[in-house]
């Protein structure tokens, strides 16, 4: 049986649905699939347990999805939503006995040194840095054991960030963009899944809203693709609905999703 695959730990944008005021916005709050919380998935393949990304959510995540094991985690960029929950990690690293590989690029390992230097440095004699740090700017390869798992960053404009989608198996997640270059569209065609940002309806300044997201995956036309980062703004059936009478190929994301790699 074949038990590679990837699941969307959260699909979610920076504040959550709902957000921590309580407010639904336009999303049913009865519906459980607009229950979301932040930008993160978990990659399982043979050997390997991989993180993109460690939300603020990343603790009720894991136990929600009876994720046991992690040794490797890879970040997108240095905005909160996206690290910091870096802190859960530790528990892995005392059932790991060893240093947690994370894997991003060079601005990003800034901030995460300059954050979190307690969890790379030691700072203290009583606790133990927990990660090591990988510096990424090309294809690259996580291995445990015998099995590798290959992954090619693309970078993406989010607002005035520059931010890292990945590539690996035919799929491509980009949880937060707001423009992709022709250079970097190139990377993007030929894809079985494109996961990908789609915050609103209406225009955003960092990141694509439906009609942009919608234009892109016209342009790359992979076989199926995942709307995530979804704001309080978008209801997960109105939605679904909508792209329905597009296409069969596009589908909005939910927290709990899982797809065969």
């Amino acid at each position: 049986m074949n038990r590679d695959k990837i699941i969307i730990l959260g699909s979610g944008s920076s504040v959550g649905v709902p957000r921590i005021d309580g407010y639904w916005g336009r999303a049913n709050k009865n519906d459980l699939k607009n229950n979301r919380t932040r930008c993160s998935i978990y990659l399982k393949y043979k050997s390997l347990n991989i993180l993109i990304d460690t939300s603020p959510d990343i603790r009720s995540q894991l136990l929600k999805n009876k994720i046991t094991k992690i040794d490797n985690v890879i970040y997108t960029h240095d905005h909160a939503d996206q690290t910091h929950g870096i802190n859960e990690l530790r528990p892995f690293f005392w059932k790991n006995k060893k240093k947690i590989n994370v894997y991003t690029n060079k601005s990003t390992a800034k901030t995460l040194y300059k954050s979190f230097t307690y969890l790379f440095i030691k700072k203290s004699k009583f606790y133990n840095p927990i990660l090591k740090m990988n510096i990424i700017k090309n294809k690259f390869f996580i291995r445990k054991n015998k099995n590798k798992f290959f992954f090619e960053p693309i970078i993406v404009s989010h607002g005035d960030t520059n931010a890292y989608g990945y590539i690996f198996k035919k799929i491509a997640y980009i949880s937060d963009c707001s423009f992709i270059s022709k250079k970097e569209i190139k990377k993007l065609y030929n894809l079985n899944i494109l996961i990908i940002d789609c915050l609103k309806f209406k225009k955003h300044k960092t990141h694509l809203n439906y009609y942009e997201a919608i234009k892109y995956i016209k342009i790359l036309k992979p076989k199926k693709t995942i709307l995530t980062n979804l704001h309080s703004d978008i209801d997960y059936k109105k939605l679904k609905n909508k792209l329905a009478k597009l296409t069969n190929n596009i589908v909005p994301a939910y927290d709990g999703m899982k797809i065969k790699i």
